[in-house]
């Protein structure tokens, strides 16, 4: 039996039987690809989300910079 690490972040190990069922060497390559695209969809989201955060910290600066304005105008 031979062991095949992933190609991502994660420890993952595919075992493969030289002997057993190729349908098997199918199913786990059909599982290695879902799981790396579960880690790239993970970090998709996690880079969306900083930048949702940083457009929202540059909006509350800009009204903060507004309302100070305002208010020494007044």
């Amino acid at each position: 039996m031979t062991s095949y690490r992933s190609t991502s972040d994660e420890a993952m190990i595919i075992e493969l039987n030289p002997r057993g069922n190729p349908m098997l060497l199918e199913e786990n390559l059909a599982r290695s690809r879902m799981h790396e695209a579960e880690i790239f969809a993970q970090q998709h989201r996690l880079a969306h989300r900083l930048v949702v955060a940083r457009r929202w910290r540059w909006l509350a600066g800009w009204a903060q910079r507004k309302a100070t304005l305002k208010a020494r105008a007044i």
